[in-house]
């Protein structure tokens, strides 16, 4: 049966499990840690960004009974960010320190969790003279319908397993 997984929290070995019962087997699986396509969108605009910017910080705010902190959804950025950092046009900008939990080398996390609240992401990057924020909201648990759609109707097209809405999105 094909399958759509719609959490954070697997460990890479747990993962790599997954995967690999999917490719060897006839169904396939979508593990996807957001479906909301803007945060998925912010995502990919922070990985753009990430080279240029001297400094980041992610600010992730969530409802009051979400459990983990940070979120999966700001981990995933910031790994993201410290890879894309990695790259052949990386700022020639010193990382400065900051403080929170550290998502990924050189790239803080702050997390709140408070009742009114859904899902937020913010990340902020800063270089001489300039700051760039993104900023992802959702008000409504509806936001991440279209991207469980999305995933639903595409999976059965998906060869194995497929992690994460990007691919889906074609980005």
């Amino acid at each position: 049966m094909h399958a759509v997984i719609g959490t954070t929290g697997f460990t890479p070995a747990q993962l790599v499990a997954m995967r690999d019962e999917f490719e060897a087997s006839p169904a396939n699986c979508v593990v996807a840690p957001n479906f909301a396509i803007g945060a998925v969108l912010m995502m990919r605009f922070a990985e753009l960004a990430a080279p240029w910017f001297d400094s980041v910080e992610i600010v992730e705010l969530h409802h009051d009974a979400k459990i983990d902190a940070p979120s999966g959804t700001a981990l995933l950025t910031a790994q993201r960010i410290a890879a894309a950092r990695k790259g052949p046009s990386e700022s020639e900008g010193q990382i400065l320190p900051a403080r929170g939990t550290e998502g990924a080398p050189g790239v803080q996390v702050h997390s709140v969790r408070l009742r009114g609240l859904v899902a937020h992401h913010e990340v902020l990057f800063g270089t001489a003279g300039q700051v760039l924020t993104l900023r992802h909201d959702s008000i409504d648990r509806g936001s991440f319908m279209p991207g469980v759609l999305l995933a639903v109707k595409q999976v059965p097209s998906r060869r194995g397993f497929t992690l994460g809405l990007d691919a889906l999105l074609g980005i």
